[in-house]
């Protein structure tokens, strides 16, 4: 039985925003790509039919915490269902490693891998479709988690569409600050009328983020940052920030510029991947 479950960073290799809808969210196109580095839940199940979370995450309630939300959402619809079994319940403990704030998706990518791993666990049966609807009731972010694909997106992020883009080498920083993705979604200099472009258009232009002026001009640590990477490799926001991310061709470049950084910098370099860590640990299991 699989214990630990990867929970992986992912990247938006580019973000444009193409308007804000009547609900006050905003219509994207995106390009998401997992990262072979991120964060790690050991999940054992257990008859008490309680999640606990024996790793509290400071400063976020427990009932508030998405691992907790998203068990729980599955426990509610495998027992609508009647797949759930008598005193399901679970031990959840995390190892953290992306930082809150960063762009990467941690929070989503966390309730993903809770919602996935309970559903192979308890062997409740839901369909991944299912599961991506689960997902979305906690984030827009988390269907990509949950498929496991990287993938091209619409809509709020919810619409996917597979996608193979390069596995490139990543040096992923950290500037150190938290950045509220309310806080730059209801910036009014936030850039909010891209084209709506095909995929294929998409790939053929140069990529960028639409929240990264906004981002630089609020965080002179992330303006910083950018600029730093910018003098060796390719290099822009991911998500709402604060990470920022520097492009390589291999391993070996990434590190030797990782070694290079300022000490208010921090760092790690990791490789990104089409197929999720998550996905890769449960279909080798099933196999």
């Amino acid at each position: 039985m699989i214990t630990t479950w990867p929970a992986p960073a992912k990247l938006n290799l580019f973000l444009y925003i193409t308007g804000r809808r009547p609900d006050g969210y905003h219509n994207l196109q995106t390009l998401f790509q997992f990262l072979d580095y991120g964060d790690s839940l050991r999940i054992t199940p257990q008859p008490h039919g309680e999640i606990r979370l024996l790793t509290p995450v400071p400063g976020v309630a427990h009932e508030d915490n998405l691992i907790v939300r998203a068990a729980r959402l599955l426990m509610r619809a495998a027992a609508d269902r009647g797949t759930l079994p008598a005193q399901a319940g679970a031990d959840i403990a995390i190892d953290k490693r992306l930082p809150m704030g960063g762009g990467l998706g941690g929070g989503s990518s966390n309730a993903a891998t809770v919602l996935v791993a309970l559903n192979h666990l308890w062997n409740t049966g839901l369909e991944n479709e299912t599961l991506c609807a689960l997902g979305l009731q906690l984030g827009a972010d988390v269907p990509v988690f949950v498929r496991g694909h990287a993938a091209f997106a619409e809509g709020v992020g919810e619409a996917l569409q597979p996608a193979a883009p390069a596995e490139k080498w990543y040096l992923v920083a950290h500037p150190g600050v938290a950045v509220s993705t309310p806080l730059v979604f209801n910036d009014p200099e936030l850039m909010r009328n891209s084209p709506v472009r095909s995929f294929d258009a998409l790939l053929q232009a140069p990529f960028s983020n639409d929240c990264e002026a906004v981002v630089r001009k609020r965080f002179r640590e992330v303006d910083a940052l950018v600029s730093w990477l910018l003098e060796y490799a390719p290099s822009r926001l991911t998500g709402t920030g604060a990470c920022v991310f520097a492009e390589f061709d291999t391993e070996s470049a990434a590190r030797q510029v990782l070694e290079l950084a300022p000490n208010w910098m921090q760092g790690f370099v990791a490789q990104g991947v089409n197929l999720s860590p998550l996905h890769r640990i449960l279909s080798g299991h099933l196999a």
